[in-house]
């Protein structure tokens, strides 16, 4: 995949997936704009990358905040002339069930999430409006924003609204030949392996180099932060140019398409729905077949 002559801006990318991501959109050609709180993370992924024959610069900054975004955008052109592909990575989490999470633990990760994708996509947007050579807009989101997750009220709703963003920008930028399309990464990485199915598999293959079993890249869909790369560069990459407005799972071997919000069952009763008419048709009817909710739980195989 060739992105030559392309500039990329990567939130969150002084470790975990987003330095996978720019390391691979630089190893494919892009000069990369590296983002992160952490100035230590930030330089060294900056110097991995250069290391390697890639180009790229750093800016220490929390997206959130319209500054922000802005000085992310100004620092592409001006290092590098342009802004093609934004990759919104950066985030936080502040995990608490719904009666213990504060306000500060809502607010805290939603401005970093929904708000600091909303402001950094804006401003990148504004930009590849005015070069009028299109763009690329990927939007990080998780499955606990598609299922909904214990304990992840700010995180879940964060996530969700960053694919409805995906939606709603797919169509209004359409005619400036910019995408937008939402990614649903898994992958192990220090949460990740807080979770007790995966903690034992993901500690003995770090300490002796093994690779993961099939259970985990396939089943869970789960590998290393690499196995979701190559998605970002394919999105950001002319071969994408025609995919838009879509939510893609991506995790050790398994790829998918994550479908839209959709009516699953209709039913009609002549002068609208009372009370007691919802009473006595629900369980057989629009109701008779719930969705599910919630991450399903790990599990590994037995010994």
């Amino acid at each position: 995949m060739d992105l030559h002559g392309k500039a990329a801006v990567v939130t969150g990318s002084g470790r975990g997936l987003g330095l996978a991501y720019a390391r691979a959109l630089a190893a494919a050609g892009a000069a990369v704009v590296v983002n992160d709180v952490d100035a230590d993370a930030v330089d060294a992924a900056v110097a991995s990358i250069t290391a390697d024959g890639g180009r790229a610069v750093g800016v220490v900054a929390a997206v959130g905040d319209s500054e922000a975004a802005e000085r992310l955008t100004e620092t592409a052109v001006r290092e590098f002339g342009s802004l093609d592909v934004l990759v919104t990575n950066a985030g936080i989490l502040r995990d608490r069930v719904l009666w213990k999470m504060t306000d500060d633990d809502f607010d805290a990760v939603v401005r970093v999430h929904l708000r600091g994708t909303f402001t950094c996509a804006r401003a990148a947007a504004v930009r590849m409006r005015e070069q009028g050579t299109g763009g690329r807009l990927i939007l990080i989101s998780s499955p606990a924003g598609q299922r909904g997750n214990f304990g992840q009220t700010n995180y879940a709703a964060a996530k969700a609204g960053i694919v409805a963003m995906a939606r709603t920008w797919a169509l209004e930028l359409a005619r400036a030949d910019v995408t937008a399309n939402a990614v649903v990464p898994v992958a192990a990485t220090e949460m990740t392996k807080t979770i007790p199915a995966f903690a034992p598999v993901l500690e003995e293959a770090e300490r002796t180099g093994a690779p993961l079993p099939d259970w985990l890249r396939k089943d869970e869909g789960l590998g290393t932060v690499e196995d979701v790369a190559g998605l970002i560069t394919f999105l950001a990459s002319d071969a994408a140019k025609d995919i838009t407005g879509q939510a893609i799972g991506i995790g050790g071997d398994r790829l998918a398409l994550w479908s839209h919000p959709a009516e699953k069952t209709v039913a009609f009763a002549d002068g609208g729905w009372s009370a007691d008419a919802l009473a006595k048709g629900w369980y057989d009817g629009v109701g008779a077949e719930p969705e599910t909710y919630g991450i399903p739980a790990p599990k590994a195989p037995e010994a």
